[in-house]
């Protein structure tokens, strides 16, 4: 990527993070690792797979080399073809850096097939797995229906669940309490989870209080969630994490029940949890709450986003408030309104917004493993529970720690 290799290259999470990551894995964690060159593997990537137990190459298509043939003769003036670089034949037959060479890449995939399937098998999972029963709605287009086009109006997040969950799976922890979280334990494919979920649309609240905003989360909501993840992670039970959140609630009523402590708690619980962790967004990942509800800085083990989901620290007219929410208020008092210069700045900040805040923004910059529809969220979800399985050891940080917990 040279045109970006400013943001690619240096730093932390540069592209060496990825050499780090394959070293430890290899070296440490005992990670099997097979690499299959099927096109052009150039620079820093030809080291990827020399950080594997296995390469792979295919004929007259492979390449693997640390600079390409124009590269050589800019650098050293030798005039050579990529296949007699580095290609296939070169690197299982003179350099010996590849292992086995594959006429094409169905024969490469099958070789693949055969190496997977020599490996020892994975430990018994901890986790209750019983037969897997069809959703209630399981006709993978229900979802459509569901989800309302305005992302702020309200719809049955129970609803939601109902497409993907085990039908009649689903029992609900504290269901009666602070209902704007639902918690609960259910099966997805026979596995059981943990899950965490917002409700949406206004809830009542603790009598004889108001109602409560779903979305939002309170001091009683956060410390249910929190027991209820602890009590996951004492079982051993993966949590799934389904994220239409815009935030903690805030004001004197918040601050003087402990939101605070409370959230602190949710976070706490959530981060050190060493159980498997799914994430997937349906439309809101706002705010603070974004970072409770397993944000991709707590490295969960996926996220997953359906095309409605908004990632961003808020909504583009919250934006607009925070940024010139002052200034409003002065040209108000004034008896004045905004001139045309004022307001092209607030709508250029609503647009960028709005253009940050689309699934495929953060999809395409990492923040999501996958942009998922609603005909494969049910298969996604099982499969990345079923990979989620194949280790016993704790799911913490970008891999997992040693023996420590």
């Amino acid at each position: 990527n040279l045109p970006y290799q400013g943001g690619v290259f240096p730093g932390q999470y540069g592209a060496a993070r990825i050499f780090y990551y394959n070293s430890l894995m290899r070296r440490y964690l005992k990670v099997p690792q097979i690499s299959a060159v099927m096109g052009m593997c150039v620079a820093g990537g030809a080291y990827l797979p020399a950080l594997s137990d296995v390469i792979i190459m295919v004929e007259g298509t492979s390449f693997m080399g640390l600079g390409g043939a124009n590269l050589v003769k800019g650098a050293t003036g030798q005039t050579i073809e990529n296949e007699s670089l580095g290609g296939a034949m070169t690197h299982n037959a003179i350099s010996g850096v590849a292992h086995y060479r594959t006429k094409d890449d169905d024969e490469c995939i099958e070789k693949i097939r055969r190496l997977i399937s020599e490996l020892p098998a994975p430990p018994s999972a901890r986790v209750s797995i019983t037969q897997s029963r069809s959703p209630m709605a399981d006709d993978g287009k229900t979802l459509y229906d569901i989800l309302p086009e305005d992302h702020r109006a309200p719809y049955d997040m129970h609803a939601v669940l109902n497409t993907f969950l085990d039908a009649g799976t689903l029992d609900e922890f504290q269901a009666d309490f602070a209902k704007e979280m639902i918690c609960g334990t259910a099966r997805i494919g026979g596995i059981l989870v943990g899950v965490i979920a917002n409700s949406r649309g206004m809830l009542k609240g603790k009598k004889p209080g108001p109602p409560r905003f779903g979305g939002i989360v309170y001091t009683e909501s956060a410390e249910k969630t929190a027991y209820f993840i602890e009590n996951c992670n004492r079982h051993g039970t993966p949590l799934l994490f389904v994220q239409d959140v815009s935030g903690f609630m805030v004001g004197a009523e918040a601050e003087h029940s402990g939101i605070i402590r409370a959230g602190a708690h949710f976070v706490e619980a959530m981060a050190t949890a060493a159980v498997p962790k799914i994430v997937l967004t349906i439309n809101h990942a706002s705010g603070a709450g974004y970072y409770a509800m397993a944000g991709q800085g707590f490295d969960p083990d996926f996220i997953f986003t359906l095309p409605t989901g908004r990632m961003g620290v808020m909504e583009g007219d919250s934006a607009v408030q925070a940024i010139f929410g002052t200034q409003l208020e002065k040209l108000k008092k004034a008896g004045k309104e905004p001139d045309a210069e004022l307001l092209s700045e607030m709508e250029k900040v609503r647009a960028t917004y709005e253009r940050e805040l689309d699934a495929k923004h953060a999809a395409a910059r990492g923040l999501a493993d996958a942009i998922v529809t609603p005909e494969n969220l049910r298969s996604t979800l099982i499969l990345s529970l079923e990979t989620c399985l194949n280790t016993s050891t704790p799911h913490i940080g970008p891999f997992v720690l040693p023996n420590l917990l």
